[in-house]
């Protein structure tokens, strides 16, 4: 029998609370009883159980006969000493309620009844036997690791033997093996190894005897020996692939080694050594020799290789010992005496190579002609020697010449054409290594040879340009002339003498050609001067040099035909500098000339001091680099109200902007969403406000309307001494606003006003222009466009987190307004590489992410939720899928599509519209529709899910219909909340994120558009995005109304899409063309709104 506590006893050992969660785990199938051990005897009963929930957790329980409980959990709320958690309470439940219908059962039959029924027992035990079988099939069931666990494990840890050692296969070849031996106390020989490891990889038992059968829920290994098994069964799995594809009669179709054995195949082999080498589990076996590891050593074989005369004419080589010796070259190991050498690969190839020929020969010696010993000496002795022990007979060393080589190269020009030609001398011996035949030294002299030094040479001298003749080289390129020249000799010289007649040496400059270069700033003129010398070299020759480096050119001809090396340290310098100058070779007019200095502005301010004294940098230019690159330099004092309030890198950016403005440059400040822009604006406005009043001009803050009220409230709050007004209202009160505009230090206005009022601006002059969300003006045709670029002010600075969202010409559109002279006209900007784009716009864009500057903000955590259409809404999508392909079909090839404003191009993407809107809920635009949305239901199911979690939300959807349905929904089921779109007025839209900051409801429903931007919503942790927008930075912009300054928690970012629609394919376009420029801009930048015609074609797969 087994012992379980009544259910009062459970709520006093685990509490109510989890006493309820417990049960209501047991009543929903999650609980499952792995093992049950009575021991009568000692009077206690043993369980092993495991709880499922988010994951699996292993719950291990003893009961005694008076009631008393231990447990353990392996779950992170179990604790010792402390109440049982709900898992524990689970298993206690489980086994209450199991035990109760074990004696229900057994006083509810009758053995009269039990004996004459026989069948029906056996047909009953047969079902439920059949039912637990279907549940352990597919039931989602944790396999235990065979290891022992790093904690708590109280399975019995096994011992082990592990037996490596070579065996024969495939006609006398030697692979490793290893076999294996298992048991509690008593090792027993693993007969069937593979069927051993593919039990313990399945975690499933397997029986050795009647004494003993491995199960992994009793059993486990040690951590190193389990390491070794892993890897086996790795091995396993390799081998088995190898069999499934193996001819039937190959080496690979039966199992190598026997049943007993496992191969290892060389591959594994360095990979496993180590795992063997941390058991002291692992023996080697050679015969009937077994010693405890791995006996590998690093040295020679024994080996010998006798030269003596041979019996008639020449010499012979004996070898001894190499019988004795079993080579695994696949392995770069030797069995040598029952212990294993470690022999470089190639040497094991030798080495078998050398067994397998004389093995052939049937021979232990071989004879040497006396005209090979040189080149057997030479070449074969060097071998030998790390192989084994050389021994060389007292008459043949007599002979051996052996002298210091002496290589020399004669160089000579003959018409143009470079000669040269080797000799290589030892004593009086002098060869010439290009010649085929061989001088007959005869066989009194064997001349030992430095044949590597001698290889190199010749290596060297196999140049390209060279052409070989029977006794020399020729050669008649002049580029290849100058390499040689330049750089292969200097390679040579250590190695040999070089000897050059006149005509090879005035090739060489002998005088002293050292390049100068300068850049200075002409602050009258405010253009940057370039000049370059070069003392012996004619003024009418520096052209042609600048020219030359401009061209990659390594050399140049000077007049006297010596070839001028223009690969120098100086002259990459200097060219370096002409290149990061934007300068081409039409550019060039002469050794002097002028520049716009903002060719110059994104030069670093160390340029010139690479250690050649090649350049030099005036010192009022390098001034203003170092300033441009570090604001800080010129430290601008910091309002004193804002001094306690700035971050760091936001008196970084104020500095910044302080710096543009003393030199007169306009910038784009491109913070991440959240980092404070405008707050940096304020502090920048605040500094200025002293000369603001003293010129009479007021700033000027130009920002989307939703974020007019914003901008004034911000202004209050940390600068109220600045005098604000809002121009907005009717034309005759915004013509009062300009009016007045004297009497104010800012005034704020939108983008359709300042369009709508352009005139009224125009006529006046502003202290300092502010571009706020700055994209708006990213295509620089519209009339908004046009509009603030013909505003006049003094300092032009614009603000977005998204300074680029379809191509680079939204850069050159903005920096048009802010920094005019920046970049040339549209054409000549195009043809411009993104490198030199991005180098241009260093000084002048200021970017910082969230990961960069607050590391104490928490991650955000973005997701990919995925919903299936339900049936009637599939046969809508269906439908009207079909019907928006024949539509598309139609327009897709004709002449009004690629412009962009034609009707055919309209309908498509208004089908495109109504298609998301399917996927969205088809009630958007379908009439009387009754049925429901796989997206929609999804969203109330991770509604739910989060309140029960106490999360609070920021729901977007571009579809203000759509949030309509989901608010009607939410007050249906008495969810408050609340609720922004485009029709709320501003005023109250800073009410509302206030309220909800503060802890009021926990749930927003936002429009994407009017909400995306501006809005500070650091209460929320939680943003669902209902549906796709084309361009992933709205996307992103409304995603940081939470996760920006002031945010304490992770922020995660739902995405719900329609699987298999036309979202799924909005999803990859985004994702496909997300890094179009991040080669410019850094990180944190993604483009997309513009669809093209291939773009159409992808999302709806025609």
């Amino acid at each position: 029998m087994s012992f379980y506590v009544p259910e009062r006893v459970i709520r006093l050992l685990c509490g109510k609370a989890a006493f309820e969660r417990g049960s209501e785990d047991y009543e929903a199938g999650k609980v499952r009883l792995a093992a049950v051990e009575n021991y009568e005897g000692l009077e206690y009963s043993k369980y092993q159980a495991t709880v499922y929930g988010l994951e699996p957790y292993d719950i291990t329980l003893t009961i005694d006969s008076d009631g008393d409980v231990n447990g353990k959990c392996s779950c992170p709320a179990y604790s010792h000493g402390g109440p049982f958690c709900k898992h524990i309470a689970a298993v206690l439940v489980s086994i209450l309620y199991t035990e109760e219908d074990v004696d229900g059962q057994s006083s509810g039959m009758e053995p009269d009844e039990v004996r004459s029924n026989p069948q029906n027992v056996a047909d009953d035990s047969n079902d439920r036997f059949l039912v637990s079988s279907m549940l352990g099939l597919f039931e989602n069931n944790r396999q235990r690791p065979s290891g022992a666990g790093a904690y708590v494990d109280v399975r019995i840890p096994l011992e082990m033997e592990f037996i490596c050692k070579p065996f024969a296969y495939n006609f006398g070849n030697r692979m490793l093996g290893l076999e294996l031996k298992v048991g509690p106390k008593r090792l027993y020989i693993v007969q069937k190894i593979r069927a051993f490891l593919e039990r313990v990889h399945r975690g499933e038992p397997f029986e050795f005897s009647k004494h003993f059968m491995y199960d992994p829920t009793l059993h486990c290994f040690k951590k190193e020996d389990n390491a070794v098994l892993l890897k086996l069964i790795e091995i396993l799995l390799n081998e088995r692939i190898y069999q499934g594809n193996a001819a039937p009669y190959s080496s690979y179709s039966g199992s190598m080694g026997g049943e007993r054995v496992l191969a290892i195949p060389p591959f594994f082999w360095e990979s496993l050594l180590p795992v063997l080498g941390a058991s002291s589990s692992v023996h080697w076996q050679a015969g009937d020799t077994v010693t405890a590891g791995i006996p590998i050593e690093n040295g020679l074989p024994k080996l010998s290789f006798q030269f003596d005369e041979a019996e008639e004419k020449g010499y012979r080589l004996d070898i001894t010992g190499l019988a004795q010796l079993t080579v695994m070259e696949d392995y770069g190991l030797v069995l040598s005496e029952s212990k294993l050498l470690k022999l470089p690969v190639q040497e094991c190839i030798r080495l078998s190579e050398l067994k397998r020929m004389l093995a052939e020969s049937r021979t232990n010696g071989i004879v040497i002609a006396p005209g090979q010993m040189e080149t057997f000496m030479d070449k074969v002795i060097p071998g030998l020697k790390k192989l084994g022990q050389v021994h060389i007979a007292a008459a043949i060393a007599d002979r051996i010449v052996q002298t210091q080589l002496q290589a020399r190269l004669y160089l000579d020009r003959v018409r143009d054409r470079l000669l040269a030609g080797l000799e290589f001398q030892y004593g009086t011996i002098v060869v010439n290594p290009l010649e085929e035949q061989m001088r007959d030294r005869g066989d009194e002299v064997i001349l030992m040879r430095d044949s590597e030094t001698e290889q190199r040479i010749l290596d060297l001298m196999a140049h390209e340009s060279f052409a070989r003749t029977d006794s020399g080289y020729i050669m008649n390129d002049e580029e290849g002339e100058y390499d040689f020249l330049y750089h292969t000799i200097p390679l040579l010289e250590p190695l040999l003498q070089v000897y050059a007649t006149t005509a090879v040496k005035l090739r060489v400059p002998t005088g002293t050609y050292i390049p100068k270069a300068s850049l200075t700033w002409n602050e009258k003129t405010d253009w940057l001067d370039f000049k370059f010398g070069m003392d012996g070299i004619p003024e009418s020759d520096i052209v042609l040099v600048l020219k030359s480096l401009q061209e990659k050119r390594k050399y140049y001809r000077l007049p006297d035909g010596a070839l001028l090396p223009l690969e120098t340290a100086e002259f990459q310098e200097i060219i370096a500098l002409i290149n990061e100058l934007g300068m081409g070779t039409a550019d060039i007019p002469g050794a002097e000339f002028s520049l716009p200095l903002i060719q110059g502005l994104h030069l670093d301010a160390d340029t010139g001091k690479g250690g050649t004294d090649a350049i030099r940098i005036g010192r009022s230019f390098r001034r203003l680099l170092a300033n441009m690159h570090s604001p800080e330099n010129l430290d601008f004092p910091l309002p004193e109200t804002l001094a306690p309030v700035l971050r760091d890198y936001q008196q970084y950016g104020f500095q910044w902007l302080k710096t543009l403005a003393h030199y007169r440059f306009g910038g784009i400040l491109a913070d991440d969403m959240g980092l404070g822009k405008t707050l940096q604006s304020i502090a920048f406005l605040l500094s200025e406000l002293e000369d603001i009043r003293k010129t009479g001009l007021p700033a000027l803050i130009v920002a989307p309307a939703s974020l007019l009220y914003n901008w004034q409230n911000e202004l209050k709050r940390f600068a109220p001494q600045i005098q604000a007004a809002i121009a907005d209202g009717n034309l005759t009160e915004r013509s009062r606003t300009l009016r007045n505009a004297a009497g104010c230090d800012v005034v704020i206005t939108s983008y359709p006003l300042l369009r709508r009022d352009v005139e009224l601006y125009v006529k006046r002059s502003f202290h300092t222009l502010v571009l706020d969300e700055a994209q708006v003006i990213k295509n620089h045709a519209t009339q908004t466009a046009q509009a603030v670029k013909a505003l006049q002010a003094r300092y032009r600075f614009a603000l977005t987190g998204t300074p680029v969202e379809n191509a680079l010409e939204d850069l050159w559109s903005i920096y048009g307004v802010v920094f005019p002279g920046l970049f040339p006209g549209k054409k000549a900007f195009h043809d411009l590489p993104r490198e030199t784009v991005a180098r241009r716009i260093r000084p002048f864009l200021l970017r910082r992410l969230k990961s960069d500057v607050l590391k104490e903000l928490p991650e955000k955590i973005e997701s990919l939720q995925a919903s299936e259409l339900l049936p009637e809404q599939k046969k809508l999508y269906v439908a009207y899928l079909a019907r928006l392909r024949k539509e598309a079909l139609k327009h897709l090839d004709s002449d009004e599509f690629g412009n962009g404003f034609g009707n055919g191009r309209i309908k498509v993407l208004a089908g495109l519209t109504r298609l998301r809107q399917l996927c969205c809920h088809p009630a958007l635009f379908v009439d009387g529709y009754t049925g429901g949305s796989g997206k929609f239901e999804q969203l109330l199911e991770i509604i739910e899910e989060c309140r029960s979690s106490g999360k609070r939300m920021l729901i977007f959807s571009q579809f203000t219909e759509m949030l309509g349905m989901i608010s009607r929904e939410l007050g249906l089921q008495g969810i408050s909340h609340f609720y922004l779109d485009g029709h709320t007025p501003a005023s109250k839209r800073v009410e509302l994120c206030g309220l909800f900051n503060e802890g009021e409801r926990d749930l927003f429903l936002i429009s994407l558009k009017a909400g995306g931007t501006g809005l500070n919503l650091t209460g929320a942790d939680t943003v669902i995005l209902y549906d796709l927008w084309w361009n992933p930075a709205v996307e992103q912009q409304a995603a940081d109304r939470a996760h920006r300054i002031g945010q304490k928690k992770v922020v995660q970012v739902i995405r719900l899409i329609a699987q298999g629609t036309v979202e799924d394919k909005m999803y990859e376009l985004q994702q496909k063309k997300k890094n179009l420029i991040d080669e410019v801009i850094e990180p944190g930048q993604e483009a997309l709104s513009s669809l093209t015609e291939q773009d159409i074609r992808e999302i709806l797969m025609i």
